[in-house]
């Protein structure tokens, strides 16, 4: 041949070799792709859920997958009415409109519990966040934990017997560290239950024997707060998130780092209620003294203003202490202070070794935050080397029910991680066309 020809033939060899190398890479991304496009579903419905995805624009650059792709999975969830796909055009956008994105509120529920020390909570939760009226109920007489538990899911039943939607799951927080990943209960000082309660197992059995089947878990109550203010509310956007909390007893904490909770090798991580932030301070359920638990609580506060128990609950005496500083009580104003200090302390503590980026408070320590704006980022400033050196945000949570919207996270999990899976639905007719679309999209995006 000659040099032309040989140069003629090299191309036209190249082009073919390239042409076969494509045809096979589109065979084997074809191949996987169903199994990524029912993957891609999960996160599809959590970025919606959480409000990172208003638009299927959003959801398509998020996910780095086609318009065909997107809208498949959206189909797929709007089949299984988790989601609403809206055609009419988001306004304030430029080119091709795109279709806006939410959560079904006719869709699928779950039932949120919360137990305190002196009651529980619940309330049935949709997607997104959005609770339903909750209702709060007093302890039963004599309440070990199998009474408790079944209060709650008794109430957890009649709420559901008499809402229309489907209810897929019941999620618990309990005012107790619970260890991984037998969940049991290791020290439920103020509910006063049996060291290593198995509460988990408990709560399954409780449920079951209810006549309710849905699958059920339990966590802390703090985890679970911050979980829920991470996703819906003051933690937005903050990658290493501490949040602080107090019930009506004691003082919790947990850490959300870039989305997901930091529990330690058992899930007893951030027990910052055990930190000793006075060596000669009140006397600790525990046994020792000056920890975080009894100095930054309501009952500490109550305790520094020298009130005693007179017939109302602990709240409305909380309140009426702020109420008494407001009007310039000075030993309110002292209460405060000193409780604020301690409280200061102890998060400085923690901020040292963990370097967060943003602080959460719970209601109680937020009220504290409110009545003495500067002193406590003052504290945190003085006491850590990130506040002398740098800004740190601390703010109020953002949700009124943090530990109950947390206890809803926590019973939406298999769902957002498998909506097929969590739903546990059928290969029912209606769902195959679905299947199907996203089936075809996501070859086609292959």
């Amino acid at each position: 041949m000659s040099g032309g020809r040989w140069e003629r033939w090299g191309r036209r060899r190249l082009l073919c070799l390239f042409a076969a190398q494509s045809q096979n890479r589109s065979v084997q991304r074809t191949q996987t792709s169903p199994d990524r496009g029912r993957a891609a579903l999960g996160p599809a419905l959590a970025l919606i859920h959480t409000g990172a995805a208003p638009t299927r624009s959003v959801l398509t650059s998020t996910l780095g997958v086609t318009r065909a792709t997107a809208g498949a999975i959206t189909g797929e969830l709007e089949a299984l009415r988790l989601i609403t796909v809206d055609a009419r055009p988001a306004g304030g956008t430029r080119g091709r409109p795109s279709h806006r994105l939410a959560v079904d509120p006719s869709g699928p529920v779950v039932a949120a519990a919360q137990i305190h020390a002196d009651g529980f909570t619940v309330a049935l939760a949709g997607l997104g966040g959005r609770l339903a009226e909750p209702v709060d109920l007093p302890l039963p007489k004599n309440p070990t934990p199998v009474r408790v538990l079944r209060a709650v899911v008794a109430e957890a039943a009649r709420q559901v017997a008499a809402d229309p939607r489907r209810c897929v799951g019941l999620g618990l927080a309990v005012p107790t560290p619970v260890a991984l990943p037998d969940r049991t209960a290791v020290a439920a000082m103020y509910l006063d239950w049996p060291l290593g309660t198995p509460v988990g197992e408990l709560l399954e059995r409780t449920v079951a024997e209810g006549g309710l089947t849905l699958p059920a878990d339990v966590a802390n109550d703090a985890n679970l707060a911050a979980l829920a203010e991470h996703r819906h509310g003051a933690g937005r956007g903050a990658r290493h998130l501490l949040y602080v909390t107090s019930g009506h007893r004691g003082v919790g904490g947990a850490l959300v780092v870039d989305g997901s909770l930091h529990t330690g090798s058992a899930g007893l991580a951030l027990e910052v209620g055990q930190l000793t932030v006075d060596p000669n301070g009140r006397r600790c359920p525990c046994g020792n003294r000056g920890c975080l638990d009894v100095e930054a609580d309501p009952p500490a506060l109550l305790a520094a203003a020298g009130r005693e128990p007179d017939g109302r609950s602990t709240p409305d005496q909380v309140r009426s202490v702020f109420e008494d500083a407001a009007a310039g009580d000075q030993r309110a104003l002292a209460a405060i202070d000193h409780v604020v200090y301690r409280l200061g302390l102890g998060i400085a503590g923690v901020i040292n070794i963990l370097n967060p980026d943003r602080v959460v408070l719970g209601a109680f320590h937020s009220a504290l935050l409110a009545a003495a704006p500067q002193r406590l980022p003052d504290v945190v400033a003085h006491r850590s080397h990130w506040g002398r050196c740098g800004e740190i945000e601390i703010l109020p949570a953002a949700l009124e029910r943090p530990e109950l919207a947390g206890a809803a996270e926590l019973a939406w999990a298999p769902v957002l991680a498998d909506p097929l899976e969590g739903l546990a639905l059928p290969g029912s007719l209606a769902v195959q066309p679905g299947q199907q679309a996203l089936r075809q999209a996501v070859r086609q995006s292959g």
